[in-house]
């Protein structure tokens, strides 16, 4: 009888094989690097999300600009232009540094009624700065209707749906 097809050689080798039980290095790297993978996709989804919730303040605080201007437009013939002594003042509203948020940094209504938004303070850099803003033109088919046309000078895909 062979050494190897003996009782206690079988015993000893089931018990071996009983006692080595868990994962090997190759699986737990593999395991890893799938969680590192869906991670990274993750933050980047994350990131966009945080960048549209930062524009969408600029969504409300332009909000008191456009019901002043509608305002002012069931007044007057036309829109008030830069000749105005500050449009935002002749418009009932605060300074435009003083219409801001946590990611806002002003609002101020320029020539022709359009509203400039501008993204400062903690906005992320995608969306911040003075080459980034937002323009908001407002285009009227009847006199009691305005429709409002929004540029950005960033990513279109951080703007709300209202802006698309």
């Amino acid at each position: 009888m062979s050494t190897h097809s003996s009782p206690r050689y079988l015993s000893c080798y089931a018990i071996k094989r009983q006692l080595i039980r868990g994962f090997t290095l190759i699986e737990l790297m593999i395991v890893i690097a799938i969680i590192g993978i869906l991670a990274s996709i993750a933050l980047f989804a994350y990131q966009d999300y945080v960048i549209r919730a930062q524009v969408s303040e600029g969504l409300t605080l332009v909000g008191g600009a456009e019901l002043a201007l509608a305002e002012w437009q069931g007044t007057h013939p036309n829109f008030p232009n830069s000749g105005n002594p500050g449009n935002n003042t002749s418009l009932g509203l605060a300074a435009p540094s003083s219409i801001s948020g946590n990611y806002v940094s002003s609002v101020a209504v320029i020539n022709g009624g359009t509203i400039e938004l501008t993204y400062g303070n903690k906005a992320n850099t995608a969306i911040a700065g003075a080459a980034k803003k937002c323009t908001l033109t407002p285009i009227t088919s009847t006199p009691s209707t305005i429709r409002w046309t929004a540029a950005c000078g960033f990513d279109s895909r951080y703007l709300p749906q209202a802006w698309r």
